[in-house]
């Protein structure tokens, strides 16, 4: 199971960072958006990958118990991830319209 999400993480990050580096700004976005939720399933993968075990198990030993902090943080990043990504898109509807291009360089495709 961590080979996959190590895999995951990777190539999430990988057309993340690839994705950043396009011209045109709803590439950016959708980079951002798959670099957050790179970073997300890695802060979630550093709890500990655990399948069909309950969080909290019948005995008192606490080395067995699920870390509720990594799970808190990725709900915090979600929820910040999500405000950046609409003000975000809405920088990009106002560029868009005052400039009448959506490239992050400035610059028009050549005709």
């Amino acid at each position: 199971m961590e080979l996959v999400l190590s895999i995951a993480i990777g190539i999430m990050t990988s057309c993340g960072v690839w994705l950043i580096l396009r011209p045109r700004t709803y590439q950016v976005i959708v980079g951002l958006s798959l670099l957050s939720y790179a970073v997300n399933l890695f802060i979630f993968g550093v709890g500990g990958v655990k399948a069909n075990v309950p969080p909290i198990l019948g005995n008192d030993n606490p080395a067995v118990l699920a870390d509720p902090v990594p799970q808190a943080l990725v709900l915090t990043a979600i929820v910040i991830g999500f405000a950046t990504t609409a003000l975000f898109l809405v920088v990009l509807l106002a560029s868009r319209g005052l400039t009448g291009s959506d490239h992050v360089d400035g610059r028009n495709e050549p005709k």
